[in-house]
């Protein structure tokens, strides 16, 4: 009934809403029902100060009655398959004793925390309620099984600035999966995979000012898949790689958010690491199958698989493609770009019904989802992108290739620190006289920045 009872009936203990309903109680009521009454009001007490001690949620129905901790559902099965530090129970199921609910309430969420993580790494992912399985139970076993961020030492994985292993990687061509040699230096600024280990020549540099990595599990087809991007001759190349180890390839994820943190350090020596951490890796807005049209809106609309990321919408044949087919660069809606439903009236060649149109400074980019649901999620996350302010450095990004939406150079009169706006807007005018829009992205702001600070 949604509501928490104790053995005697007459005058229960609900909860409601993970509220406390408080009732008269008498002497009459037993030992046991004191004793959950006690558990839940101090699950309720762990909910109004931190929300959980894993991950964010509102709801922690289960705990660690050997930890002192309120967890969820989702996490007590990983707290379960480590029996040796953490013992679960449902705090409105099981039976409790008062000697388990005195360690509960002696210490709790809070005091974990000051505790199990003393010691995080300000670049180390903390995961959410919405990140991977995988991510969740690493996080929960650094903590409390490895206890990582009690000892500095045990972090070296991750912390060296120098990592060699041998990972699974997609082969581009034929899609099977090989064994390869990865190097990541810090050093270099760079992460190395080679065909062969003991190969000479790396057969691709990433380097980790352009590089991202996200896992994809479920697109991967493997619950440790790992998707890397970074940028190759000038446009967005993707890799996809896993280990059979769990912690092994979340040790190379939160090693290359490491070299990340380092490399923004130092390119941004005034910025706090409140500022520095979300730009260590990001997960994609939203990705998915629609329709699109080519530019003159006369050819028919093909299938094709997006990736919302930031402000970059690309677009592949295949979601394991390697190379994005194209780029469209969505600015704000103080930059000219709007996002409206449906298609013109004189649309034709779409198989699919629930259309968008995204209109942008220089023309209209027109796509079709296969469901309602598919075209309000994705309207949604144009419009969160169209309506945040764009930063001085996005107008800079607006100018590479994926503001033409084909794969056109990056600018490199861009990237030099330093460069004025008003010469930016000039190159841009003289270099892409077909597109004035590219250069009105620039003139918005060239009063307030006065620069385009290095990328």
């Amino acid at each position: 009934m949604g509501a928490f009872s104790g053995q005697n009936s007459a005058e229960p203990f609900v909860l409601v809403g993970m509220e406390v309903a408080e009732s008269n109680w008498g002497t009459e009521h037993s030992g046991w029902d004191m004793v959950n009454r006690e558990l839940t009001w101090y699950t309720h007490s762990a909910v109004q100060e931190t929300p959980f001690v894993a991950v964010e949620v509102t709801d922690p129905d289960w705990a660690s009655y050997t930890l002192g901790v309120f967890i969820c559902l989702s996490c007590s099965g990983i707290h379960r398959n480590i029996p040796q530090v953490s013992k679960v129970k449902s705090v409105r199921l099981d039976a409790w004793d008062e000697t388990q609910v005195e360690f509960m309430a002696s210490h709790g969420n809070e005091a974990a925390r000051a505790t199990f993580e003393s010691k995080v790494p300000p670049f180390y992912y903390r995961p959410t309620l919405s990140d991977c399985q995988l991510l969740r139970e690493q996080w929960i076993r650094a903590k409390y099984e490895r206890q990582e961020f009690l000892h500095v030492e045990k972090q070296e994985p991750y912390s060296a600035g120098y990592r060699e292993g041998l990972l699974w990687k997609r082969g581009r061509d034929n899609g099977q999966f090989l064994s390869r040699k990865f190097v990541l230096t810090e050093r270099e600024g760079a992460l190395k995979y080679f065909n062969k280990n003991d190969a000479k020549e790396p057969k691709a540099v990433m380097k980790i000012e352009h590089l991202n990595a996200t896992f994809q599990p479920a697109k991967i087809g493997h619950p440790h898949g790992l998707q890397v991007t970074y940028l190759k001759d000038n446009s967005t190349r993707n890799i996809f790689i896993y280990h059979e180890d769990g912690k092994e390839i979340v040790d190379w994820f939160n090693a290359l958010r490491a070299a990340r943190f380092h490399y923004l350090q130092v390119a941004f020596p005034g910025a706090s690491d409140v500022d520095l951490v979300p730009k260590l890796s990001r997960n994609y807005l939203k990705e998915g199958y629609m329709e699109k049209t080519g530019p003159k809106q006369t050819e028919g609309f093909r299938k094709r698989w997006f990736t919302m990321d930031d402000r970059r919408l690309m677009y592949f044949k295949d979601p394991l493609d390697a190379f994005a087919r194209g780029e469209v660069f969505i600015g704000s809606k103080e930059s000219g770009y709007t996002v409206l439903e449906g298609l013109p009236p004189s649309t034709q060649g779409h198989h699919w019904p629930h259309g968008i149109t995204i209109v942008t400074p220089d023309r209209k980019f027109l796509f079709t989802c296969e469901t309602e649901a598919d075209q309000r999620e994705w309207i949604a996350a144009f419009q969160k992108v169209v309506d945040r302010p764009m930063l001085p450095q996005e107008y800079a990004e607006a100018l590479g290739p994926a503001a033409c939406g084909t794969q056109c150079p990056r600018d490199s009169w861009l990237r030099q620190p330093g460069g004025s706006l008003q010469g930016a807007v000039h190159g841009a005018q003289q270099r892409f006289p077909w597109e004035p829009g590219r250069s009105q992205l620039l003139l918005g702001v060239s009063a307030q920045f006065g620069a385009v600070p290095a990328l």
